[in-house]
């Protein structure tokens, strides 16, 4: 009876738990229904933990440019989708598609980007959950 009790206690603090963790990012901050695309610069390709992101200096209009921040998956869902910390460097000129931040702030949810030699990759992870 009393291993029973353990495995119960046990099994209800593994269901608490794993709700916390999937329950710490949500995609509310995100336009989900909004892709925009845009043609610019790598600044940065930051493969880092709990998620990379890159940064792309893009034409802002009127003579100017502005750096987008765009979110992407964990290390460990990028490189099971065929990334690696070289995939973007510096100076790569690159197409990103990504959804953008509800509050217009240069900054979104990558969706999808074509590096120089052409090839498509996307975010590293699941797509959002998709409202109805």
């Amino acid at each position: 009876m009393k291993t029973l009790r353990q495995v119960l206690l046990v099994g209800v603090a593994m269901l608490t738990a794993g709700g916390s963790v999937w329950g710490h990012h949500s995609f509310a901050m995100f336009d989900l229904e909004k892709e925009v695309t845009l043609q610019g610069v790598v600044k940065v390709f930051d493969w880092s933990n709990p998620h990379c992101w890159l940064e792309v200096v893009a034409s802002g209009g009127k003579g100017g440019t502005t750096e987008w921040k765009l979110e992407m998956g964990a290390q460990g869902m990028l490189s099971r989708t065929g990334w690696k910390r070289t995939t973007l460097k510096a100076g790569d000129k690159v197409t990103v598609v990504f959804n953008p931040l509800k509050s217009g702030a240069p900054s979104g949810r990558l969706v999808r980007v074509t590096l120089p030699n052409g090839r498509v990759m996307g975010p590293g992870g699941p797509p959002p959950p998709h409202k109805p």
